[in-house]
């Protein structure tokens, strides 16, 4: 097994990481921007970056989409729609058909 060789690199605010993938994700800035309550702070990082790049932060919002179409954004898989249809129907909301 290879391994990827982790190139150290330092973001726009100054924190210094190592990532061995051409992700520009700071692992510390994600870590302070992440939401403390709400349905998006059930989510993986990728996840919730892939609904707030799609305008996604709220569930009314949410509920305007299909499980099908939020599948294809980027970043989100499988794992997030359980989490997603629990939020929605503790709020009276669904995924569209």
């Amino acid at each position: 097994m290879t391994t990827s060789e982790k190139n150290l690199r330092t973001c726009n605010n100054g924190h210094k990481y190592y990532k061995s993938s051409d992700c520009p994700t700071c692992p510390t800035c994600e870590q302070e921007r992440r939401p403390v309550d709400g349905f998006l702070s059930l989510l993986s990082a990728p996840a919730r970056r892939a609904l707030e790049k799609n305008g996604i932060t709220s569930l009314k919002n949410l509920s305007k989409y299909s499980e099908k179409e939020i599948l294809q954004f980027h970043g989100m898989g499988p794992a997030s729609l359980p989490k997603l249809r629990s939020a929605l129907k503790e709020n009276g909301l669904s995924f569209r058909n």
